[in-house]
């Protein structure tokens, strides 16, 4: 219950993460206790009935991780479909975004950070952040709408930062070099941290900065200028400053920055009909396709311990930005007047998207103290957000001069996002072996949208709307604790993704409401014996009422569409069976399909649902030793598998599948004196080639263009040193 050793079985979830214990000779190591704050209280993970998996900070740099993607595959259910660092869609559990919004929440450290809106593209911008400065992360599947609010159908991903120190100095720095198969220059990374006392016991801060370059392996077949144009430019910084004004308040001020600058986006191309262009690592743009996207984030997180209960404030502003340019001259040049048949584009047509979300967010909760006998958790949080959304499409012959239809497309979104929540979780204990836990939230919420539009490819309009709505959530949690070290819990919640207003049009619903989703769970975690732990759920998600995007005569507008039910078993189990040695293996089987006709996404009854694949798993062997009297040895190997995944409904004549595939990573480290440390690793090191999405892009008359591909990154090799005083 609230007592002995527990354990994430999961929190091996990339090689090795686990810190090296003294130990006695021949003895077998006792792991370490791991806590989460998934019920917003620090608690063994052993207590919280919700199927997380923990991943260590460590262990992210040292297996060389620069984004979401890289990791991912070691996460039971989880799947990241990424054509670039800041362009990432996320699913848990089969619950992917079919529609414009997020389907899986993203929260740094106690805020949500990303745009609720349908009208921001938050479905495919996520946050993205490097992992220098992260303590860990903590990804929560099934539904977290009681404690985390709206856009947490599928699950949460939770960012966990480096806090300060007040005691203790300290420096770490590090850089590392390594090469990507296909690219013809090397990547390399920088990184520092900075801890320091400013007054002992009372004031701290810590600080950071990283800088990461990825080297480019796409090149355009359709302009010499863009070889190895996917490169990838990465940097952040971090400040936080705590401060223990008493003994019962202490105040913590923090701000992140990050910019992320591509060249292109890593997707190669291939014809209509499959067959690669060029060497199969090219694409067919005729321009360059640049990406920048930056979040600059400011939080206050106040605790003040009442005796009865702690007082905690929680407060943030964000201001995120997004400008991506993609070629559309194949897409659009087509439609463009010409002497052709209309298979050739007859001119140019860059298409520019530029996002900006400035969002605000005010949490306050009352906590009571941790309890054998009951705890409660009552709190209320507002967010306000005010996000833009431009769109262009210009239009010119091949010496770069305007033609008659430029622009061919101008399009504004601008819209507003105000939600009010209340919310309360409780915990009663009955006994040592039953505990029954729940939560509610009301949350309110109220949308404003315009869309401004003119152009010969979209034609003039003026649209306004407003929306309000009420939702109820709710979660129920019993768990039956066997042992102090060992508990059987069932769980029923549900979530909701907010609605919004909706074009106005004949034939165009005013408002697209909330979709909602109920999920039913029986899972088992614990130890079975000193040696091995295991962690396993089965669950089973009815989502209603499903968010999509389709044609209205002539318009694109928002609609609730079809109902679908995603049910399966994750699990993940660690054993060790010797003194330093660890063995993972997780896995999850997802079987998420449409329960009825959809017609508006060309989806039938029984249909495969999008960016899911049925099968994922992982297996890993981390090894730990002595080096002589002062060093000590890392080894890890791991291997990890993804089925084929649909592009859309398996049903939809334009679906594509991925191709399934089995990478290999590796990684080896020395640490001498407990400061320098010289660091090894490769991800995919036997070069796997597959596609991990598969999609056709329609040109201007409906028809396929070609088909877009996101590769497996091939094989990366690197080679780091770091140090820390």
């Amino acid at each position: 219950m609230k007592q002995g050793f527990y354990i994430a079985a999961s929190v091996a979830a990339l090689g090795v993460s686990m810190p090296v214990q003294a130990q006695e000779a021949g003895a077998v190591e006792a792991p370490s206790e791991i806590v989460v704050t998934a019920q917003k209280r620090v608690e063994a993970l052993q207590d919280v009935p919700i199927s997380i998996t923990v991943v260590n900070g460590d262990a992210l740099r040292e297996q060389g991780a620069g984004s979401l993607v890289d990791y991912s595959g070691y996460v039971p259910g989880m799947t990241v479909i990424s054509s670039q660092p800041g362009t990432s869609v996320i699913s848990l559990r089969g619950i992917a975004p079919v529609g414009s919004a997020q389907a899986v929440g993203i929260y740094l450290d106690d805020a949500p950070v990303g745009s609720s809106s349908l009208y921001a593209r938050s479905a495919t911008y996520s946050l993205d952040l490097m992992p220098y400065d992260i303590a860990g992360l903590e990804i929560l599947r099934g539904p977290q709408g009681t404690l985390y609010g709206a856009s947490s159908i599928g699950g949460l991903l939770k960012y966990r930062t480096v806090a300060p120190s007040t005691t203790d100095f300290s420096v770490k720095a590090g850089g590392e070099l390594f090469t990507v198969d296909e690219a013809g220059n090397p990547g390399w990374a920088a990184q520092v941290m900075v801890n320091a006392p400013i007054v002992q016991d009372r004031l701290g801060i810590t600080g950071s900065f990283s800088w990461r370059k990825t080297p480019g392996y796409v090149s355009s077949v359709n302009n010499p200028a863009l070889t190895d144009a996917n490169d990838v430019e990465q940097r952040g910084g971090r400040v936080s400053l705590l401060w223990n004004a008493t003994e019962d308040f202490t105040v913590r001020l923090g701000g992140i920055w990050q910019t992320i600058d591509a060249n292109a986006t890593n997707t190669v191309v291939s014809t209509a009909a499959g067959v690669p262009l060029g060497d199969g690592w090219s694409y067919n743009a005729f321009l360059p396709e640049p990406f920048r996207k930056s979040i600059d984030y400011y939080s206050a997180v106040l605790d003040y311990d009442l005796g009865f209960a702690t007082l905690t404030s929680v407060s943030t502003y964000s201001e995120t930005s997004t400008v991506s340019v993609q070629d559309s001259t194949l897409i659009f040049g087509i439609a463009f007047p010409a002497l052709t048949d209309g298979a050739v584009p007859a001119g140019l047509a860059p298409f520019s998207v530029a996002l900006d979300l400035q969002k605000f967010t005010q949490e306050i909760r009352l906590a009571s103290p941790d309890s054998d006998r009951f705890e409660w958790l009552l709190g209320a949080f507002y967010t306000e957000e005010d996000s833009e959304n431009h769109q262009l499409v210009r239009t010119f012959d091949f010496s770069g001069a305007p033609n008659a239809l430029d622009p061919g497309a101008v399009v504004s979104l601008p819209s507003t996002f105000k939600e009010m929540a209340v919310f309360a979780n409780a915990t009663a204990y009955f006994g040592e072996m039953f505990a029954l836990s729940g939560g509610l939230r009301y949350a309110k919420n109220k949308q404003t949208f315009r869309q401004l539009s003119s152009g010969p490819f979209i034609g003039d309009a003026n649209f306004t709307g407003a929306s309000e709505e009420d939702v109820f959530i709710y979660s129920v949690s019993p768990q039956f604790h066997i042992s102090k070290d060992a508990m059987f819990y069932a769980r029923v919640a549900n979530g909701y993704r907010p609605g919004g207003p909706n074009v106005v049009f004949p034939g165009v619903p005013p408002q697209v409401k909330a979709d909602t989703l109920v999920n039913y769970e029986i899972g088992f975690k614990g130890n079975l014996g000193r040696t091995l732990a295991v962690e396993v759920a089965g669950f089973y998600m009815d989502w209603t009422d499903i968010q999509v995007i389709q044609p209205f005569g002539g318009v694109t507008g928002q609609a609730n569409g079809p109902s679908a039910v995603s049910k399966g078993v994750e699990g993940t189990a660690t054993w060790r069976p010797a003194p330093g040695l660890s063995l993972v293996a997780s896995a999850a089987y997802t079987d998420a399909k449409l329960t009825a006709d959809a017609p508006e996404i060309a989806g039938a009854d029984g249909a495969r649902l999008p960016s899911v694949p049925k099968f994922t798993g992982s297996l890993q062997a981390d090894y730990s030793f002595a080096v002589g009297g002062n060093a000590s040895g890392k080894i890890g190997l791991g291997v990890r598998h993804a089925s084929k995944l649909a592009s859309l409904p398996s049903s939809s004549p334009n679906n594509l599948w991925s191709d399934s595939y089995t990478a290999v990573d590796a990684s080896a480290a020395v640490t001498f004196d407990d400061h320098w440390t010289v660091r090894l690793y490769a991800r995919n090191l036997t070069n796997e080639r597959a596609s991990t999405q598969r999609s056709y892009t329609l040109n201007a008359f409906g028809q396929r263009a070609y088909q877009s591909n996101i590769p497996l990154q091939p094989r990366t090799i690197g080679v780091a040193l770091d140090m820390a005083f």
